[in-house]
Formats: structure tokens, sequence, C-alpha cells
């Protein structure tokens, strides 16, 4: 597992990128974002689900992955360096596609909870927690680097936004 340290700078990092690239998202109320971010991880497990069907790779996949879960936890005002890491028994699926569509769907159960005015940080915080653990997991596994390829695809979304000065 990555130091607390270390979660803590990439979340510094992901709000930093999200206040320049992200601005149409962070003007959503807080709880349409959990929304927004839990869509978001039900599209990861469509990808994941698809297979060699799937144009995005499952490295392409991890990151995005990692990084909404980076956005979901400042959102949320959770500090990953100091959450309390699951050793749920899901986690050891034989099939990692189940795994993330558990989490994925605890998080749109929390997202659907605010709606009805129940308690859904808590749920939040914990399924978002238990997919970066997920993701550093899948990645370690693949012998995958996850730092540098966040950086990559950081660097790509960026591009995106063509009219923002990167001198700024």
């Amino acid at each position: 597992m990555y130091q607390a340290d270390h979660l803590l700078r990439l979340q510094r990092e992901q709000h930093a990128h999200d206040q320049r690239n992200h601005s149409d998202i962070l003007h959503l109320s807080k709880t349409d974002r959990l929304k927004h971010y839990g869509l978001h991880f039900a599209k990861y497990v469509g990808r994941l689900a698809r297979g060699a069907e799937e144009a995005k790779s499952v490295e392409r996949t991890l990151v995005d992955t990692f990084l909404i879960s980076l956005s979901a936890a400042n959102t949320l005002h959770q500090e990953l360096g100091r959450a309390e890491w699951p050793t749920r028994a899901s986690c050891k699926q034989n099939d990692p596609i189940y795994v993330l569509a558990d989490m994925a769907g605890r998080f749109a159960d929390a997202c659907e909870k605010v709606d009805h005015m129940e308690e859904f940080i808590s749920i939040a915080r914990q399924a978002n927690a238990e997919v970066v653990q997920w993701v550093i997991n899948m990645a370690s596994e693949r012998g995958m680097e996850l730092e540098p390829a966040v950086k990559a695809r950081r660097r790509e979304l960026a591009a995106r936004q063509f009219y923002i000065s990167h001198d700024v």
C-alpha cells in the first residue's frame, strides 16, 4: 500500500488538476459530483466486463479509476492516507471485475441514499477506499507503475483544455 504522505500528495495533485481541467465538475454540488464519480465507476466496470471487445486497455481503465477515486476522496474530505483499509472477503474473489462491481455498487448505493436523506458518507468513503486499494493491487499484480501512468494521463486530459494557458 502507498504511504500516507504519498497518497496525500497524489490527492493534492489531483485537486490542482481538477481545478484547472474539470471546472465543469467542480461547479456541481458535492452530491452531484459524487453521483458523477459513481457513474464513472460504473463505466469502468463496463469497460472491464467487455474484455477484448473494449478498445481502452485495462491499464488505462485502472488509471482512470484511480484518478476518479482521488477526486471522489477530495469531494468526500477523505484523507486516503488515514483511511481504514479493508480486509473484506470480496477482495479474494477470483474475478477482479466482480470486486470492482461490488465497490461501484456500494458507491452508487451511497449516492442514491443522498436523495432519501439517509447516511451515505461512511458508505461512500469505505467503497472509495476499497477502490483505491483495488487499483493499487491490480496495478501491482500487472507489474504496472501507476504513478507515471497517472501523470501521463493527466497530461493527456490537460491537453483537451487547449484554451487554458499552461503558464497560469
